[in-house]
């Protein structure tokens, strides 16, 4: 049985194969940011899943895709805890990139894979190697165009008042605004990028708004000109997506790619499913 994972900060999706690539089942967790993580929480939200807890010593293989596996140090911190646990299983541990590059991208084809989700990244695929110029620091200074920098910018509009009466009147309805929430939530509480990104919810429930749109569109030029213009032939290859922003803010994507004269290529909410093609293919 092979375990196919595909792990952002907020939730990981899991799927089990068989090797003719039938599905024996699938399941989600919370997410497995090593980053934010540390062993004993990643333990329990392994076993909180009862067809993991029940399989692990069924798994032959397992194929994790994450985020916050972009530097060996983690990825080799990562794997250890999945080889104690997955005792007979062949594991492999790589940064979230590679799975939206497998999904997005026809074999030997080039293209810059982007991840916008609540993280985000960016990486040049020459057909056969993975190139990143920028290495992510995280959710505190990086991640542009991601859903936990809207969840700030809109926390921080709230709070100076910037924000419309009529939505924040909308904001108070939907979440927690006080101010004692929001920081435990921040500062005591496991995966604060997750929480914040929950408010990119509201931001794209009212895309529509002149004040959504100009924090939508920030965040994209920010994206392609500090991620994507980095890489020279920018113009030339199509820009592939994976993850909740990308997709459900895809016209504004398009609307920015438009005015940058940039080629918009796949825009998938979640990799998983290209990635079992993938694994069968290449097994």
């Amino acid at each position: 049985m092979k375990l196919i994972v595909d792990s952002g900060s907020t939730k990981a999706d899991w799927i089990a194969i068989d090797d003719n690539g039938k599905v024996l089942f699938t399941t989600q967790t919370l997410g497995l940011n090593p980053e934010i993580l540390d062993g004993p929480e990643i333990i329990s939200r392994l076993n909180d899943r009862f067809d993991i807890l029940q399989n692990k010593k069924n798994a032959t293989h397992l194929f994790f895709y994450g985020a916050g596996c972009g530097t060996d140090r983690m990825k080799e911190w990562l794997k250890q805890i999945f080889q104690e646990y997955f005792s007979n299983a062949i594991v492999d541990v790589q940064e979230d990139t590679y799975a939206a590059v497998y999904a997005t991208t026809p074999k030997g084809e080039e293209a810059i894979v982007s991840i916008l989700g609540t993280g985000s990244n960016c990486s040049y695929f020459d057909g056969k190697v993975l190139h990143q110029k920028v290495q992510s620091l995280g959710y505190i200074v990086m991640d542009d165009c991601s859903g936990n920098v809207f969840g700030k910018e809109l926390i921080r509009k709230y709070y100076f008042n910037k924000m419309p009466k009529e939505l924040a009147v909308e904001l108070e309805k939907e979440y927690d605004v006080d101010p004692d929430f929001i920081k435990n939530k921040l500062y005591k509480e496991p995966n604060p990028n997750a929480y914040l990104a929950t408010f990119a919810k509201f931001l794209i429930k009212h895309k529509d708004t002149e004040f959504c749109r100009k924090i939508i569109f920030k965040g994209m030029k920010s994206f392609v000109k500090n991620y994507i213009k980095q890489f020279d032939n920018c113009k030339e290859v199509p820009v592939h997506f994976v993850g909740s922003i990308a997709f459900y803010l895809k016209d504004e994507l398009q609307e920015t790619f438009d005015k940058y004269e940039l080629k918009l290529g796949n825009v998938l909410r979640r990799p998983i499913d290209g990635l079992i093609a993938y694994h069968v293919a290449n097994q």
